[in-house]
């Protein structure tokens, strides 16, 4: 399956649908649902979304099978704020978990030696007990509720089974995988089995061990099963055979000399060609073939609706310096496209046909209600405040233009800057809390985020941020601060390290992975095993 990319990039607005077909109601048992969550894949880091270097072609079938959402985001652009809005319908700054849990803020933030202007603000450290979350409310609903992999939504005592989830696999404090994507692993809730199992494959084949016990066509009951990889998070890791795939690819492609440019606070990556990245994305899309086939097998496919997206854009800064997320701008952590747009695919059998696209600007919010409505229930719309039901846009109709918010007064680990934003309609605004600028720009012209329209459309950008500050002040929403003991001499010398000591490191690790003599050691992060 290869989706038409040249109309992906002209999708870029308005609220229109198109492929969407809508069955006559009719009788017949609820919908399972499989959600599929992936962790820091980017936008274009899927063969059916424009890459040409990274190969997915299982989770291309479920793009191929279902909607397309060509202007789907994330509510925020790092993990747990997003993980958080999907549970609750809610956008980061209602909700109250505006960072990744564990992230430091206040006076804590200098420890980093960052030297920034701003203290990070204070933010929730656990999904709030008083919301009712979707697999709560789907268990209300009748639902036999499965959860497995990355959590990262507070500590014990706020882990998936305190939320909804009959069953947990796999997920804690935790939002990287401690040990390492090869067994054995560190991790209370995911025992380990045998040396050298891959993560990814593990937690497929731990939910399609739910499906085979808890089969609807059997037990009358249906399924909500979330499948939250810790892929494609660093650290980044593969198997010999797949990193050596993607280097002999990158090579016949041809290498280009310098792979970074420098960002505000960091280098950011401009080219796909890690072939250690790469393997670790066939690893999760390997993953997402063996439950499809479950699927198939079990006979389940024609009642499942099968969704996957991602929790926020590609790593392109920071962590592992992962890949490119052009021609979207930035990455994982920043304010433009690059950080917050995602994958967003919704497979409804007897809705969707292959082929279907959809320009309408979607939330992660919009699970909630979208799940609701299409298992037979009355929406929650206190609960779900932020998120809208798509069974219209599945429909191949439209729903009404509303804005879509984020907020993340904080700064993070790849180079974001503390901002705002409000989406409405083609226009975004990013408002920067250090020093109150703001940015402008038309997402049908100019998805790239390069022509700033602030000056020149001084209407528009006071009526988006009127907008924006109307709804974060009536949400409560928590601010940065002004660092009293800031010095513009400190951060500059800060930046100067970045640029001329950190970048050179980058570009020479990158050739090494790429390099026939790269060997990672200890067997290929331990999924090379002897057996004697």
């Amino acid at each position: 399956m290869k989706v038409n990319y040249s109309a992906l990039l002209l999708l870029t607005g308005a609220a229109a649908c198109s492929g969407g077909t809508s069955s006559p109601e009719k009788e017949q048992a609820k919908p399972n649902v499989l959600f599929i969550l992936a962790d820091d894949l980017g936008y274009h880091d899927l063969s059916c979304m424009g890459s040409q270097y990274y190969e997915t072609p299982n989770i291309d079938r479920i793009a191929s099978e279902g909607m397309v959402f060509t202007n789907g985001y994330a509510a925020c652009q790092v993990c747990s704020p997003s993980r958080a809005s999907i549970m609750t319908g809610k956008f980061a700054p209602r909700h109250g978990i505006t960072d990744w849990i564990g992230a430091p803020s206040g006076e804590a933030w200098r420890k980093l030696n960052r030297n920034n202007k701003l203290l990070p603000a204070e933010y929730v450290h656990e999904l709030p007990a008083a919301d009712i979350t979707l697999p709560e409310a789907m268990k209300q609903a009748g639902y036999k509720t499965f959860f497995a992999g990355k959590w990262h939504l507070g500590d014990k005592g706020s882990w998936p089974e305190d939320h909804g989830f009959d069953i947990n696999v796999g997920g804690w404090d935790k939002g990287s995988p401690i040990g390492g994507y090869y067994s054995p692993w560190e991790n209370p809730n995911l025992p380990n089995r045998k040396d050298g199992e891959n993560l990814s494959m593990r937690l497929a084949e731990e939910t399609v061990d739910f499906l085979k016990a808890n089969n609807p066509a059997e037990t009358g009951q249906p399924v909500f099963a979330y499948l939250s990889f810790y892929a494609v998070h660093g650290p980044i890791q593969t198997t010999e055979e797949k990193w050596e795939k993607y280097r002999q690819k990158a090579a016949k492609k041809g290498i280009a000399p310098s792979g970074y440019k420098m960002g505000h606070f960091l280098p950011i990556r401009q080219v796909q060609d890690n072939p250690i990245y790469a393997g670790l994305v066939e690893s999760m899309d390997d993953a997402v073939g063996r439950v499809l086939q479950a699927l198939d097998e079990l006979g389940l496919d024609d009642n499942t609706i099968v969704v996957f997206t991602s929790d926020n854009g590609g790593v392109s800064a920071g962590d592992a310096f992962s890949t490119s997320n052009l021609p979207l701008r930035g990455g994982k952590g920043y304010q433009f496209e690059g950080g917050i747009r995602e994958p967003y695919f919704i497979k409804v059998p007897g809705m969707t046909d292959g082929g279907a696209f959809c320009d309408s600007p979607v939330s992660g919010t919009d699970f909630y209600p979208t799940f609701l409505e299409l298992a037979g229930q009355p929406l929650l719309p206190e609960q779900h405040a932020d998120g809208v039901s798509l069974v219209p846009l599945l429909q191949g109709k439209s729903i009404d233009e509303r804005p879509l918010i984020w907020h993340y007064p904080h700064y993070g680990n790849q180079g974001g800057e503390p901002s705002g934003i409000i989406r409405l309609g083609d226009w975004k605004l990013i408002h920067y809390y250090e020093d109150e600028r703001e940015e402008l720009y038309n997402l049908r012209n100019d998805m790239e985020e390069q022509n700033d329209l602030a000056t020149s459309n001084p209407e528009k950008t006071k009526e988006l941020h009127d907008a924006l500050f109307s709804y974060l002040n009536g949400v409560g929403a928590r601010f940065p601060e002004k660092d009293p003991e800031y010095s513009a001499e400190k951060e500059q010398a800060y930046l100067e390290r970045v640029e001329k000591v950190r970048m050179p490191q980058l570009e020479k690790q990158r050739l090494n992975f790429l390099s026939e003599d790269f060997d990672p050691g200890n067997n290929w992060w331990g999924s090379m095993v002897t057996r004697d």
